[in-house]
This record gives structure tokens, sequence and C-alpha cells, in this order.
């Protein structure tokens, strides 16, 4: 971000939490950069970074350069001081990391588990997931300072509960944050793809505001990062374009009840039965992957047919919405020669010349980890934003005043 941007925002409202996005945002920053940057007083200033470091979040890392006297001291954030539980629960795979608090992995492990089995079963898998990683990676319980975890269903995210989710049952309306209040910090829930989306956008996108990233695994699903941020629509709703009808055929029946979404056919638990039809050996999306990498034609075929009914769902999008990029990702994404081709196929020929002029369609650089990339950040936007940086520094005031 730039610097007039943060001057506004820092001299609107110049809290401690507003400099740590500063300090966190740019690289090396002395109290003198603060002070050019926001046009506050020296006073000020030191007061904010004083309790930045006083709240653990901020060290002194070295020395800038000196214009005459004392060098000053550089400051950085502590992304040390903590650490984010994440976890991207697909539907039959599920991958779960402790990161630092800038993101990077600690401890990792991914497990085939599914999400059928319901939120007991998983969630209790789940907690003890996190509790063997973070022995792994030398951290206790303490040390957590927020939770993101992805689930493949649309998400009511002002409360982290899964909303009529067709390939969930027995999740329905279940309260998945209050399932981990023993850690008493935030959990953030969201739809898998939405983290996706993010993770892939904070990792090699952010100079692209505008993008879209589609999942291809057992369903088909679309996050979409709009100015920068993620966009969930007025009721968390938005980017699920699996659901879009492209047949008339009675006989093509969704999950979600409806007949003819893309999903139900393209998707890669679709492909499978497809092929298992034909008498192959296929039963999930992994294998439609395994069959095409063998040039299996049959199998190939059907991966570039699916390709372009999705193209046909995303030169829509593509009209609707004008992204810089459309990123893909999920388990069929690993035959990108043949999804690809159809995609390219048919985007390019049906969206407009403007919206597609200048328009990418590349395969996800994250691949399965851009879920928990994803969920990393998300919680550490959260607990790190402005306000609930002030509120905590307020609060260790109260407790210790």
């Amino acid at each position: 971000m730039g610097g007039e941007r943060h001057r506004a925002q820092v001299t609107a409202l110049p809290t401690p939490g507003l400099m740590l996005r500063l300090i966190r945002e740019g690289s090396p920053v002395t109290r003198s950069d603060l002070i050019h940057l926001t046009g506050l007083a020296r006073s000020t200033v030191g007061q904010r970074v004083d309790a930045l470091i006083a709240s653990g979040l901020v060290k002194e890392v070295g020395e800038g350069s000196s214009t005459g006297g004392r060098p000053p001291a550089v400051l950085a954030f502590d992304h040390g001081a903590g650490v984010i539980l994440a976890a991207d629960l697909g539907a039959t795979h599920s991958r779960i990391a402790v990161t630092d608090l800038v993101g990077t992995s600690l401890a990792e492990t991914a497990a085939d588990l599914d999400i059928s089995e319901g939120p007991g079963v998983v969630l209790d898998w789940l907690e003890s997931t996190f509790d063997d990683l973070l022995s792994e990676a030398g951290r206790s319980k303490r040390e957590v300072r927020g939770i993101g975890i992805g689930v493949p269903g649309p998400v009511e995210f002002a409360t982290g509960r899964p909303v009529s989710p067709p390939i969930m049952p027995g999740w329905d309306g279940y309260p998945i944050p209050e399932r981990f209040e023993t850690f008493e910090v935030p959990v953030l829930v969201d739809n898998d793809v939405n983290i996706m989306a993010l993770g892939e956008y904070w990792s090699n996108w952010r100079d692209c505001e505008h993008l879209m990233f589609i999942k291809v695994g057992t369903g088909i699903g679309c996050g979409i990062m709009a100015g920068g941020a993620i966009h969930r629509g007025a009721e968390g709703a938005a980017g699920d374009i699996g659901h879009i009808r492209v047949t008339d055929d009675p006989t093509v029946v969704c999950s979600c009840g409806n007949v003819g979404c893309v999903e139900a056919i393209a998707g890669g638990g679709a492909l499978a039965r497809q092929l298992a039809d034909l008498g192959l050996d296929a039963a999930s999306s992994r294998d439609v992957v395994r069959l095409a990498r063998a040039g299996n034609p049959r199998a190939v075929h059907l991966v570039r047919e699916s390709g372009r009914l999705l193209g046909e769902v995303l030169a829509a999008a593509v009209n609707l919405f004008n992204p810089s990029v459309i990123v893909i990702g999920g388990d069929v994404s690993h035959v990108h020669e043949q999804l690809f081709a159809g995609v390219r196929e048919i985007v390019y020929q049906r969206s407009l010349p403007l919206a597609a002029r200048h328009l990418r369609i590349v395969r996800s650089d994250l691949d399965d980890r851009a879920g928990i990339v994803g969920a990393a950040i998300m919680a550490i936007e959260h607990v790190f934003s402005p306000e609930n940086v002030d509120a905590a520094i307020a609060a260790g005031m109260r407790t210790t005043g």
C-alpha cells in the first residue's frame, strides 16, 4: 500500500493499531519514518510505538541510516510473538497447519477425511490435530492468537455457521467457532474457496485487485477478490457458480437438489461417476486425474468437455465481473492441459473483447496449500486489524493499570 493512503488513514485515527499496520506492511520502518508518513507529532508517535513494544507486537531489530547523531532504531512486527491455527477442510481431503503471525508454516499435515462424517467426528479430529501440530512446532495453546477454518459449503461469515451445505450432512447451522472456545481466541470460518482465493491473492496477485479463484475438485466453487478483499455478497453466498444451470436434461440431478447444475456434469465427482459408468476404475476426482494423466481417451475427452462447460459459466462471469485474472485450482486442475484448453477456448470466444482483453487464466501456484494460506491470512488480518489491536492494548492497560 502506498504512503499517501496510509497517511490519510492514520491522520484520521492516530491509534497504535494503525501504527502497527504501517509497520507490518512496510519495509524497515523507524520512528522518523512514521512521523513522516503520518504527520503526527514525535511524542504521539513515540507513545504509540512504546505501547506496541510493550504489547510484544513490535520489536527493535537494528539501526537505520544516520543523518547525524545516533542511528535510529528500526522497528519490525514480531511475527514470532504467537501462532495461528489454520485448517482447510475439503469434501474428502483436509490440510491443517500452525503458522507464525505472517502465515509462514511452522508445522503442517494433510489427511483424507470425509466431511460427511459430521461435525462431531471431523472437529474432534481437527482439535486433536491442532494439539499435535502445536507440539511438533514447539508451541503451546497459550501462544495461539487466532484460528482460521475453511469448509466446503456456504457459510454465514458473521457467525461461522454453515448454511444448508449440500455435501455436509449434519453441519447445517452448526456453531463451529464455539467448538474451539477453549482456546479463547477469535475463530473465523468461511467457505473453502473464499479462503483459497485469499491465499492465492495474498501470495501471488496483490497487484490485481479483481481476481476469481475456481476450484474444480469433487464439486466446483468460486472465490472472488474485489478491490483486494473477499467479496461474500449480501448473505455470504457469492461465487457459488457450481450450481449455475447448464442443461435441461432431467437426469442430471445435482447434490443441491436442482437439475442441470454445471457441478453435476463437470465436477470431479460427476466425471468419476461417468467414467465408472463406462466400466473404468474411478471413484473420485483423483481417479479422474490418474486416468487422464495415463492418457485414457475417455478421461481426456471428459476433462476437455468439462473445461468447455466450465468455460460457458466463466465467460458469463467475466462479462459480469471483469476480473484481471482467473486462477484455477483443485484436483482436476492437475490435468490442466485438457481442462484449460476447454476453458480458454470458450472464455475467450464468448467473453466481450474489452472484458477479456487483458484477462489471464492460470493454474494455482499454491495448489492444495492455497486454503491453509488463506485461512491463516484471514485470521491474521482479523486479529491484527487496527480496531482489534487497539482494543487488546487498551484491555492490557486496564489489566495492568
